[in-house]
């Protein structure tokens, strides 16, 4: 009787420490599992990231870009705030105020592979791609409205598509700067192209720009937009032809006695990237910047539009003579000047009626 009852408490006994020892052994293997499955969990997130972060140094993409606008500009800040988040793969730098390459330069910059992105005026590409002088011509382009319509028409991709072929250039988009007038340091007025006889009048470098001011009448002077204000100041010129905008971030008006309202050029620059660069973006990437230069067009143009709409009044409070000349009369010298001219030429047959006409 006593072995049985010592039996049976050594048979619970051994039960109840084998019931716990398998538990522990279960709590052992459930935790070594779960940590194993967690160290997994995490090793596979390490890997994504690491295959992630070695995906984007493989495609990424540096694009320096070239303009002649200053450093304090306010078109500047918008240029940097928007490429500055492209992401990781994609890295934006900037140079400005002409410092990298001067005004001009910048197409067969890029055409050497020393450059990937510039804002350059259609001007500077005519030696290559002559059909695009037609862009300017004075009076040709009526207002914002009017030049929107013709870079979202069949003539606006047929001269993206000569550039590209030509000099290997593609458009992302041609931010609106400014109507160009003439502002001048000196006090007659210039109410008709006879007016502008004698007087010097900056142009920007490049033999198109000069015909610009030899048809308006005037003698054109090459120079370099950072260098402008001195020599205003000087009297190694006596007139600028620049948007409100600009002559007012320049503070030519400083250096300046009035500005006559000619309204010749609706001006726009052609923010441009080099053709291979974009080639070797993928489609995310080739959207991200195309999207971000849409944003700079869209903010740049509406910048230029409000300061017009106030400048007139801000010159005139300092004391400038502002007013507006003879238009027709500019006008019908100016066309009848580039009808005879060596660069009509070169246009497309029919393809300024064809923007005459949008």
């Amino acid at each position: 009787m006593m072995y049985q009852t010592v039996h049976t408490i050594f048979s619970h006994v051994f039960r109840l420490t084998f019931l716990r020892f398998s538990s522990h052994l279960l709590e052992t293997f459930m935790s070594t599992q779960l940590n194993r499955r967690q160290f997994v969990a995490q090793g596979t997130a390490l890997s994504a990231a690491a295959l992630s972060t070695g995906a984007w140094a493989q495609n990424k993409i540096t694009l320096t870009y070239s303009d002649i606008v200053p450093e304090n500009d306010a078109r500047t800040t918008m240029l940097r705030n928007t490429f500055s988040a492209l992401g990781p793969d994609l890295e934006f730098k900037s140079h400005h105020g002409g410092t990298l390459y001067k005004q001009g330069t910048e197409p067969v910059a890029i055409q050497r592979g020393n450059l990937d992105m510039a804002n350059i005026a259609s001007g500077d590409v005519q030696n290559q791609v002559p059909q695009l002088s037609l862009l300017m011509v004075p009076y040709l382009i009526r207002d914002v409205a009017h030049l929107r319509k013709l870079w979202a028409s069949d003539v606006g991709a047929e001269l993206n598509k000569l550039l590209d072929e030509k000099m290997g250039l593609r458009i992302l988009a041609n931010p609106y700067i400014g109507t160009r007038h003439l502002g001048l340091r000196t006090t007659k007025k210039i109410m008709k192209p006879a007016d502008l006889a004698g007087i010097k009048l900056r142009m920007p470098p490049g033999e198109v720009w000069q015909f610009v001011g030899t048809a308006m009448g005037a003698n054109p002077t090459p120079l370099p937009f950072p260098e402008v204000y001195t020599a205003l100041q000087t009297g190694a010129i006596d007139a600028q032809d620049n948007a409100l905008p600009a002559v007012k971030n320049m503070k030519f008006y400083e250096v300046s006695k009035q500005i006559s309202l000619t309204g010749h050029l609706v001006a726009a620059n052609h923010f441009v990237i080099s053709s291979k660069k974009w080639a070797a973006m993928s489609a995310d990437q080739q959207r991200r910047v195309q999207a971000a230069a849409n944003k700079v067009e869209d903010d740049i143009t509406n910048m230029a539009l409000k300061e017009e709409a106030e400048l007139v009044a801000f010159f005139k409070k300092e004391g400038l003579d502002v007013y507006t000349p003879d238009l027709p009369a500019f006008r019908s010298q100016v066309l009848a000047q580039y009808a005879k001219s060596k660069y009509a030429a070169g246009w497309v047959p029919g393809m300024m009626e064809r923007i005459n006409k949008l």
